[in-house]
């Protein structure tokens, strides 16, 4: 798995590429965690390149919406979701949880 991030003025804009499973779920967690530990609260995930997202992975979603929707600091939004993964995220009850844009332009201005 690859992360690449990207500074904006109001977003994080963090591009993923590979799979999220057991095995990357720890990194991912811990490159999350560095963006709100900085105070950087509005995060946007580019998933266009995600092949797979285990339930490992998706409770890395989870944890980074809570911490930055604390005290409604901010939140994560999802860009370019791939049909599969789209499935997952329904079949997991976490669709509603999460704003999903057809672009990532569309994500990053909608903070």
């Amino acid at each position: 798995m690859e992360i690449k991030t990207i500074q904006f003025k109001h977003c994080v804009l963090v591009e993923i590429e590979g799979r999220i499973d057991s095995a990357t779920a720890p990194r991912f967690s811990e490159e999350l965690k560095k963006i709100t530990d900085e105070e950087t609260f509005h995060i946007v995930l580019d998933m266009s390149k995600v092949q797979f997202l285990s339930s490992a992975g998706l409770w890395v979603l989870v944890n980074a919406q809570k911490r930055c929707k604390r005290f409604n600091r901010g939140e994560v939004i999802l860009a370019l979701v791939p049909e599969k993964i789209q499935a997952a995220l329904d079949l997991a009850g976490f669709t509603p949880y999460y704003k999903i844009f057809n672009t990532t332009a569309e994500a990053v201005g909608y903070f």
